[in-house]
């Protein structure tokens, strides 16, 4: 048994994810829904890594923190957040681009009655307060990721100008030493989660793909193509971005493609946060800048959902023969920005999106409940993408902060 342990750990992490895919849509496929036995071994996966985020995010975070300047943390979150706002403008523009050309939902004759409650949009004033959780218990309870980054970057601060204090300064140097030691056992805990998730990722897949089947996939197929064109497009400017700032893509992807594939079976960006750190960081990227730019992104950035957004819009409009002029269009990018921010951490959040920008443009809600029987297939490459994005755009920004450093 030590001996294949051993075989199986030595086995690079990407080759043991791609065989698990594969091995997931064959089961799948021959299996069908008796493959819903499997879940608990993806349950599992999904419970290891939502266990390690808090410890991960709060830990990096403050030795993250109290390894920079606050000048520096400061300017740094400047670039990220115009980073977020500017490609998720730019993700919406991608998706109704390639929509607007290929034209997803024309001739598409079947009709629906059905209907679906979309949830209620927050508003990005609620996720702006939620920044400030009311109190730490709570936001650790709810996995508020944004009132944890605050909670975590309030203690660095505190613990910083602890070190720095005539008074406190050895006090302030045991506190730090301590979370520094905490944040290395949750990186050793980490190295072990990894080696369960092409498990789990075997059992989601299989599940995935026995409960869709081929039919929900034929069904609104050319629409999904439409997405996925528009993801690829997306992907291919990222790397025209990191060629700009001198980036590397070939080492980039070669971190990037575990929790790339890892979003697209669980369809959680913050689920899969876990393995995106761990990704900047053996990218060589500062902590303080990637404990702070990948949680906040799982939580507002997300180019995949705004394409989603963009492609089911043109996808509705041709459905039901609605005309999108320019005014609906720039409503769609101006809409869909904000609501790809206010949505961040409400379930169901990709339709509660979608339902958003339908309602203000007068797109029939009908539609939306069509969308949802391809929700899996949809979820899983915009998912990919979002963390894809926010991965991409720590990587630049690093180089950057090299650059002025």
């Amino acid at each position: 048994m030590k001996a294949l342990w051993k075989r199986y750990r030595d086995v690079s992490l990407i080759v043991k994810i791609t065989i698990a895919l594969i091995l997931g849509i064959i089961t799948g496929f021959i299996f069908g829904e008796d493959t819903s036995v499997l879940a608990p071994f993806g349950d599992l996966l999904l419970r290891l890594l939502q266990f390690i985020i808090i410890p991960l995010i709060l830990f990096t975070l403050i030795v993250g923190v109290n390894q920079t300047r606050l000048a520096n943390l400061s300017r740094m979150g400047g670039k990220v957040f115009l980073y977020y706002v500017a490609t998720s403008a730019l993700a919406l523009i991608v998706g109704l681009t390639v929509a607007g050309i290929m034209n997803p939902g024309e001739g598409v004759t079947q009709q629906t009655d059905q209907t679906v409650d979309a949830g209620e949009h927050p508003g990005v004033a609620s996720v702006l307060l939620n920044i400030v959780p009311e109190n730490i218990v709570t936001a650790f309870n709810e996995m508020n990721l944004l009132g944890i980054i605050f909670t975590a970057i309030a203690f660095g601060i505190a613990i910083s100008a602890l070190r720095g204090s005539t008074e406190h300064g050895a006090l302030g140097e045991h506190v730090y030493k301590m979370a520094d030691g905490l944040n290395e056992a949750t990186f050793k805990i980490m190295h072990v989660i990894l080696q369960y998730v092409p498990i789990g990722i075997f059992a989601i897949i299989a599940q995935t793909v026995g409960n869709q089947g081929m039919n929900t996939i034929l069904s609104l197929g050319n629409m999904i193509g439409v997405l996925y064109i528009a993801i690829i497009v997306q992907i291919v400017i990222y790397i025209v971005l990191m060629l700009l700032f001198k980036v590397s893509p070939g080492k980039f992807f070669s971190q990037a493609r575990t929790p790339m594939i890892t979003a697209f079976v669980t369809q959680s960006s913050s689920g899969t946060l876990p393995l995106t750190l761990n990704a900047a960081n053996n990218l060589g990227i500062s902590k303080s800048l990637y404990g702070f730019s990948l949680p906040l992104g799982a939580t507002v950035n997300m180019d995949g959902a705004a394409i989603r957004i963009a492609v089911s819009a043109v996808f509705a409009a041709n459905y039901t023969g609605t005309e999108l002029g320019l005014g609906e269009m720039l409503a769609i990018v101006i809409v869909g920005t904000l609501a790809s921010i206010g949505t961040a951490g409400v379930p169901g959040a990709g339709i509660v999106m979608i339902a958003t920008v339908f309602t203000q443009v007068g797109l029939p809600m009908e539609v939306v409940a069509l969308l949802t029987s391809v929700d899996a297939l949809v979820g899983m490459g915009a998912t990919a993408l979002n963390v894809t994005g926010d991965l991409a755009g720590t990587s630049i920004i690093s180089k950057t902060e090299k650059e002025e450093s």
